[in-house]
């Protein structure tokens, strides 16, 4: 079966004055248009397209990359509004459709939105809507802390950044942890702090703990530990003493606290470097 609005793996089965059709494994075939058809080929090459319905609501094949494909996120670009709906550019000949019931707020040419595609019922057409919320479902949430995951910037809030999290969920990055501009549409890695009662996720940018630091920084934080939180070096320090406790060059040892340093995990006192509480 053909799959709208998603990569396929099709083979090449005969050539045309327009182009070549591919077929799937259950005899299903598309046009591939000449101005797609790779330079060099032979019947039964099997090619990676992009399947998806044309202005005349036929379905055609592409070897171009869209910027979103069905069932995910994208942030686009408005390229026009019409009388039914809105047109965003997603990197093909013809513009996604984005009906005005699914705008949260009225679209305008030449900016920029994040929306969700997805396959209309109806017309089988990809469609997207900028409804983003409606998408998202917190109600089972396989994630643990400290989990790597992937990011989408979606808005602002009072409280921080809302995040889109694997394509799946809606976490939040709290704004006192937040050290970067973000931008909606964003993507990024980041990781769970905690996943609530309720469903909600809370995120960080940081790894946590020793997950996140460098070998170097990670052993200087077990010897402040170890040390109730405090020890006599610092970048001042004589290297030869920095290389009795830590085994460490003064460089190696002044880029591991300056990488603690930066991730608030120490501070660079006068006579040493401190653990922050």
């Amino acid at each position: 079966m053909l799959k709208l609005g998603e990569y396929n793996m099709l083979e090449v089965v005969r050539e045309r004055d327009q182009g070549v059709y591919l077929c799937d494994e259950e005899g299903n075939d598309v046009l591939l248009p000449n101005k797609y058809v790779p330079e060099e080929f032979k019947i039964r090459d099997v090619l990676k397209v992009f399947v998806y319905l044309d202005s005349s609501e036929r379905i055609v094949a592409t070897t171009l990359d869209p910027y979103v494909t069905v069932n995910s996120f994208a942030y686009l670009k408005c390229t026009n509004v019409s009388e039914i709906g809105t047109f965003l550019d997603w990197g093909l000949e013809k513009d996604l459709f984005v009906p005005f019931k699914e705008q949260a707020s009225k679209m305008r040419v030449g900016s920029w939105y994040l929306v969700y595609a997805y396959l209309d019922e109806k017309t089988d057409r990809l469609v997207a809507s900028s409804k983003t919320n409606a998408f998202l479902d917190n109600s089972l949430v396989l994630l643990s802390s400290y989990d790597e995951v992937d990011l989408i910037a979606s808005h602002a809030s009072p409280q921080g950044w809302n995040m889109i999290v694997n394509q799946k969920h809606l976490g939040l990055v709290y704004a006192d942890e937040i050290f970067q501009k973000l931008t909606p549409g964003d993507q990024l890695k980041g990781y769970v702090k905690k996943v609530r009662p309720d469903g909600k996720i809370d995120l960080t940018l940081q790894r946590h703990g020793f997950r996140g630091i460098e070998p170097n920084a990670a052993q200087i934080l077990k010897e402040l530990e170890a040390n109730g939180g405090f020890i006599d070096l610092n970048d001042k320090s004589d290297p030869e003493d920095i290389k009795e406790v830590f085994q460490l060059s003064k460089k190696s040892f002044k880029k591991a606290i300056g990488t603690l340093y930066k991730a608030r995990k120490i501070t660079i006192e006068k006579d040493g470097i401190r653990l922050v509480e």
